[in-house]
């Protein structure tokens, strides 16, 4: 690993694809920055941040940052040794709250993707792969699963890594592996 590594870890609900991006982190240095995406709406969706924040050691520093990511890593950069975003799903629902212009939406996923390869700092993102089901029914929801795929694609070139979580196993996918047997 290098002090800039940029990991994507991408997987379903429940796969294990934060806690492996907090064990990446481990590595990457002592400023750690936990940005949080989510924002509470109910008592299970506050009792699951509270868990993850049990789950996280004393050595990291948490920002809630429902939509500003771009701004964040760029600002916090002096900072921070490495930056976990948990998770891009949940920040597009954030600007999908805000607007369902999906073009100022693109354009914030542009950014973010932007940020992220310009960092000077080690960034995780954590994102969930939405568009492996059936098309849904509904005008907003297809907008959202489409937002999801632009911004996994777009932050997936980004980074130098991305890794794909399958029941609790982390599989690298980019860069592709590669046999290193005799």
């Amino acid at each position: 690993m290098t002090d800039t590594d940029k990991i994507l870890v991408l997987g379903g609900c429940r796969s294990g694809k934060s806690n492996h991006a907090l064990q990446l982190a481990k590595g990457m240095g002592p400023r750690r920055l936990f940005v949080a995406t989510c924002v509470p709406h109910d008592d299970e969706m506050q009792a699951r941040i509270d868990r993850h924040r049990r789950e996280r050691s004393a050595t990291w520093r948490t920002l809630e940052i429902p939509v500003n990511l771009a701004e964040t890593i760029n600002s916090h950069s002096p900072v921070a040794d490495v930056m976990l975003v948990d998770c891009l799903t949940l920040w597009l629902n954030n600007l999908l709250m805000q607007t369902q212009d999906a073009p100022q939406i693109q354009r914030q996923i542009d950014d973010l993707a932007e940020a992220v390869r310009m960092a000077p700092h080690s960034v995780i993102l954590v994102s969930n792969e939405v568009g492996a089901g059936i098309v849904p029914e509904n005008r907003l929801a297809r907008l959202y699963r489409d937002l999801a795929g632009w911004t996994n694609q777009a932050v997936a070139a980004a980074c130098d890594r991305v890794v794909w979580t399958i029941a609790g196993i982390p599989v690298t996918i980019k860069p592709p592996f590669q046999n290193t047997a005799p």
